[in-house]
């Protein structure tokens, strides 16, 4: 395994309420190589969410590092860490996040919102996104006119059209019934392999994780298998 892209080494996270502190990860170190789909698998509670939301800098580590090729996220300034999220990372979340009032296209159009690209240029980039997720016809649909599987490709498709070297997705399917969640899947896993993109998803469907390149499981704040 490539320790020198994404490394997370002795993490530990509590997360405290009042004068209560309830331990989260306990000197966790997991590793993951580049152009890889990862799944990380456990009950709920056990840190998954947690694990991810590190990685994608929403929140830091109370000790240890995270570290990708070379860049210390426990260590990184805030405006390091916004700059990591809005090149790096692209993000895909059990409820899809989409705003009702916008178009599919507007919608992954807004993730370029800050970029440098021409309004032309971000429409063109939307509508390719779309494309790779499958959607090329429903540019001008409104999320309600959707359905459950579309809308969640619509955010796959925002989430990627920022070509992100990270792609973490938060339980992605677990809104879905079977069939679309095989879809969501699908889309994904098409994606991470047509963009080399490094994936990391948080699943509850032990059979969809199986198939993937490195099922983690965790416990207790803890990797138990990797």
């Amino acid at each position: 395994m490539d320790h020198s892209y994404l490394e997370l080494s002795h993490v530990e996270k509590t997360h405290r309420t009042g004068a209560i502190d309830t331990p989260v990860l306990r000197d966790l170190s997991v590793a993951f190589r580049r152009g890889s789909f990862n799944t990380i698998v456990g009950p709920s509670g056990c840190g998954k969410s947690t694990l991810l939301a590190l990685i994608g800098a929403l929140d830091r580590p109370d000790s240890g590092s995270i570290t990708l090729e070379g860049f210390d996220l426990a260590r990184a300034d805030r405006a390091a860490l916004s700059a990591y999220r809005r090149h790096k990372v692209g993000f895909v979340f059990q409820s899809y996040n989409l705003l009702r009032s916008l178009s599919a296209v507007e919608n992954v159009e807004a993730a370029l919102q800050f970029s440098e690209l021409a309004p032309k240029e971000r429409r063109a980039h939307a509508l390719e996104s779309l494309a790779a997720v499958g959607l090329p016809d429903i540019a001008s649909k409104l999320p309600h006119q959707l359905s459950g599987g579309q809308q969640q490709r619509v955010a796959i498709a925002r989430a990627i059209v920022r070509r992100p070297a990270l792609l973490l997705a938060d339980e992605p399917t677990g809104n879905l019934d079977r069939e679309a969640g095989a879809r969501v899947f699908a889309t994904l896993s098409e994606l991470q392999r047509s963009l080399g993109v490094t994936c990391i998803m948080v699943t509850h469907d032990n059979e969809l994780a199986a198939s993937t390149d490195n099922m983690i499981r965790m416990l207790n704040g803890r990797i138990v298998d990797a």
